[in-house]
């Protein structure tokens, strides 16, 4: 056992201060049945580690993707933090191999349970967390989610608000939006900026945000849904037309 905590420490690329948070991260419920000292399962770690996970994804994807909405930031950390997902990354990670386990419940595979490793996942994150602070979370955890941060971002990300504004834009008027910063405001390093597109002289829109890039993704889509709007009086108009006698 010792060589497997010693070997799962190596893969994270960090090493206890404290390696009884170690082993109290890795025990499952079912070891309490066969011993006969006082030992504590992991489930108020993983109670911990849940929390601390949900707000090292939250943080990243934060300040990762300025330009992307409430939804989508929530929709990609559950994603991240499911069940299959953080069973996979313990697999990969060898938390499955350093699993502190009752006899009956490794019998029937319970060193392979997604269940039990998440679980185990989030109480080592835990673990972490007690041992070194946040400092410590994000120099050994942080570096075990960068490739599934980026990757779902880039599968499930928004559609580019001005990617679908210029294409709107360009098929209904033969217009290219045109986009330009009219104020800033805010301390340095809290600055703000109010961005506007124009397409021609037909409509304009304004956004504002912590970036310029930001900003125009906000202005575009406050455009995309003025057009819309046009669009669906247009419709209404023609109908009203059509059904007078």
């Amino acid at each position: 056992m010792e060589e497997r905590l010693l070997a799962l420490q190596e893969r994270l690329g960090y090493r206890f201060r404290d390696s009884g948070l170690l082993r109290h991260a890795l025990t499952h419920r079912s070891y309490l049945n066969e011993v006969t000292e006082s030992v504590e399962d992991n489930q108020r770690l993983e109670y911990l580690g849940d929390a601390v996970l949900d707000l090292l994804i939250a943080e990243q994807l934060f300040r990762r993707y300025p330009e992307a909405r409430e939804g989508d930031l929530t929709r990609w950390r559950a994603q991240m933090v499911s069940t299959e997902a953080l069973a996979t990354l313990a697999l990969l990670t060898g938390v499955g191999d350093a699993l502190i386990i009752g006899r009956g419940e490794e019998a029937s595979g319970g060193q392979a349970r997604p269940a039990n490793l998440a679980a185990a996942l989030e109480a080592l994150i835990a673990a972490v967390y007690l041992d070194s602070g946040w400092e410590g979370v994000t120099g050994a955890v942080l570096p075990l989610f960068e490739e599934e941060i980026e990757r779902v971002a880039r599968a499930t990300g928004p559609v580019d608000a001005r990617s679908r504004l210029q294409e709107s834009a360009q098929s209904r008027f033969g217009i290219t939006p045109r986009y330009r910063t009219v104020a800033e405001h805010g301390p340095d390093h809290d600055r703000y900026f109010d961005v506007e597109v124009a397409v021609g002289d037909l409509l304009r829109a304004r956004g504002d945000g912590r970036s310029k890039r930001a900003a125009a993704q906000i202005a575009a889509e406050h455009a995309l849904a003025m057009m819309e709007d046009d669009s669906r009086r247009g419709t209404e108009d023609t109908e009203n037309v059509r059904s007078d006698p």
